[in-house]
């Protein structure tokens, strides 16, 4: 069985038990591999949101959370390749582990055979990389947490200052961080491609709302995002 398979597997035993933990011991007799690998695997998942946690005690070990997973998922295999291209598009934006993380839970959630097929699809289709894609963005700036960044502008000058996150832009070809800069006093933009270092405090800040007139962008037509598909 290889990884992928004994990941899928995994999170379809822990379901069929939940709420009762199976060991790792266990687990790992039934895969035939080590714990070591096990407790691997569990922490693979659970970095991708699977929400697994550890029952301490002599007759403890793994739980899953089944009021937090999804139930089996009827995607074909086409349908799931085609949400693996698209998410690519996500590549150089702030949510570009965020979309990884939820292709992992939904290949997770489907059907055993359906996922196989999926990843055999998968491997026969080929992206011509380009060389200059703009990097992924740091994973902190989905974060509701005050920020310490270096910007740069366009002359390369760099300033060191706190912003309030407040939401993003996105245009073909770049990303924009909207943010109160307490630098400034006011809403600034700044385009992710020129922030040079990026930390998150531990302060959380107040509440302010993104109002319309903030957004007024000299070209093009802004669209809210919707789940409406």
């Amino acid at each position: 069985m290889n990884r992928t398979d004994r990941l899928y597997a995994l999170v379809e035993e822990l379901r069929a038990v939940a709420p009762r933990p199976r060991s790792a011991r266990w687990l790992a007799g039934k895969f035939e591999v080590s714990a070591r690998t096990v407790e691997r695997d569990i922490g693979a998942l659970q970095q991708s949101g699977v929400p697994i946690y550890a029952e301490p005690g002599r007759t403890g070990g793994y739980c899953l959370d089944r009021s937090h997973t999804l139930p089996p998922v009827n995607l074909t295999p086409g349908e799931a390749v085609a949400m693996a291209l698209a998410l690519r598009r996500l590549d150089g934006t702030p949510f570009r582990a965020e979309a990884g993380s939820a292709l992992r839970k939904l290949v997770a959630a489907m059907r055993k055979d359906d996922a196989a097929a999926a990843q055999d699809l998968a491997a026969r289709v080929h992206l011509l990389g380009d060389a200059g894609s703009p990097p992924p963005m740091p994973h902190v700036l989905g974060t509701r947490r005050v920020l310490r960044i270096g910007y740069a502008d366009r002359e390369g000058a760099v300033t060191r200052r706190e912003v309030e996150p407040l939401g993003y832009v996105g245009k073909p070809d770049h990303w924009y961080l909207v943010a109160w800069c307490r630098l400034r006093e006011q809403v600034r933009v700044f385009r992710t491609d020129r922030i040079t270092s990026i930390a998150a405090t531990a302060e959380v800040p107040p509440p302010r709302p993104l109002r319309r007139e903030d957004l007024d962008i000299p070209y093009g037509v802004v669209e809210q995002l919707t789940l409406a598909g």
